[in-house]
């Protein structure tokens, strides 16, 4: 433990290596995620540690924690981990399957931020601090901000974001014709009698078992990912989203016709935002021309604007189902901290993300070139 005296108040820093111990941080970590107004879901206490329990590496866990000096009170925290190699990095909990990425401070504390930079400047000597996936306006953005050292901002994943305000309201962004079509979907689904029905904390194992393999079976045969069918992440989600819905921090709801489970999706909620992290539905609802995108966002629409909300996020992904609605296109960001010995480090790990970032939009324009010339000849055949 250090202690330091960062702005306007005395602070103590630690680093929690153990999992047991993180464990146990359990009811002063979500006070303080309480107390930071822009933390969403993926920094709870029940997601990160679940996550860490199945993802895990032993040895690598760096979960850094600021206090405040006279009575205790945990004001700020960086949950990460240690990838070693020729490139140490410090990279945060939750991996591929987190949508986004943060830290968390104290919103009494404005000098939260100064404390906690001064806790990770330690272990930015030997290891670069790669932040990814980090929303506008997070917190991490703070933190960045109080960095005196070197520092880069990237673009990261792409998320699409909506208003969270009634479903007719969302139907009056889309062009008149397509608003008309998808009144005619809505109309559908409540002629056939669909019933949504919030599970309850004891059922949801259950409900989540039963999510999992509608989610199986609807992408079989087409590119499903590959760790949403693992066993590691079926024991990770129920695990984390039973403590979610308890505390709030998750929904599930499962989609009835003829008392028959037809669909069912995990929502997580925070104060400002509503997202839908993972659904899935029989394919016997494409058989019936259910449009199954249509009565998930409904659903979402009502999950954001009855929370009073701001924001109904897509999460990742551009999938062309979402951009019917005409979202806005927000992109994450990348924060990299380095101090002056890791300076290189983080040169080439900015260098890498660049060459990535350009393969990848080579790659994008190739196929929207391919699709516009295989219109062009359908057309012309």
């Amino acid at each position: 433990m250090t202690a330091a005296s960062a702005g306007a108040f005395a602070s103590t820093a630690e680093v929690c290596r153990d999992g047991e111990e993180f464990g146990r941080l359990a009811d002063e970590w979500t006070a303080l995620y309480a107390r930071c107004r822009t933390a969403t879901p993926f920094q709870s206490h029940a997601w990160l540690h679940s996550w860490w329990t199945s993802y895990g590496v032993p040895g690598a866990l760096r979960v850094f924690l600021v206090r405040d000096a006279a009575d205790g009170r945990l004001v700020g925290a960086a949950p990460l981990m240690l990838r070693r190699g020729p490139l140490p990095v410090l990279t945060p909990l939750g991996g591929a399957i987190t949508d986004y990425g943060d830290v968390l401070l104290d919103d009494a504390r404005p000098d939260a931020a100064d404390a906690l930079a001064a806790a990770l400047a330690d272990a930015a000597r030997t290891a670069l601090i790669d932040l990814r996936e980090v929303r506008p306006g997070a917190a991490a953005e703070r933190l960045y901000a109080a960095w005196r050292g070197p520092r880069r901002r990237l673009d990261d994943s792409v998320c699409l974001e909506l208003p969270a305000v009634p479903m007719d309201a969302l139907l009056g962004r889309m062009p008149g014709a397509k608003a008309q079509r998808t009144r005619a979907k809505l109309r559908k689904l409540d002629a056939l009698g669909i019933e949504e029905r919030v599970v309850p904390g004891e059922e949801v194992p259950a409900a989540l078992e039963r999510l999992l393999a509608l989610h199986r079976r609807q992408w079989e045969g087409r590119g499903v990912t590959a760790e949403h069918t693992s066993e590691r992440f079926a024991r990770h989600l129920t695990r984390a989203v039973r403590r979610m819905v308890a505390s709030g921090d998750a929904r599930v709801t499962e989609f009835r016709l003829g008392g028959e489970v037809v669909a069912a999706d995990l929502t997580l909620l925070s104060p400002s935002l509503a997202g839908g992290y993972l659904y899935g539905a029989d394919p016997s609802l494409r058989e019936r021309k259910v449009d199954v995108a249509t009565m998930l966002l409904r659903h979402g629409a009502r999950e954001a604007d009855a929370g009073g909300r701001a924001t109904l996020s897509l999460l990742r992904g551009q999938e062309p189902y979402k951009n019917h609605w005409r979202p806005e296109t927000v992109a994450n960001r990348r924060l990299l901290l380095a101090r002056r010995r890791t300076g290189p480090l983080l040169l080439l790990r900015a260098a890498a993300a660049g060459a990535r970032r350009w393969a990848a939009g080579q790659a994008r324009r190739r196929a929207w070139v391919g699709r516009l010339l295989g219109k062009r000849n359908g057309g012309g055949g």
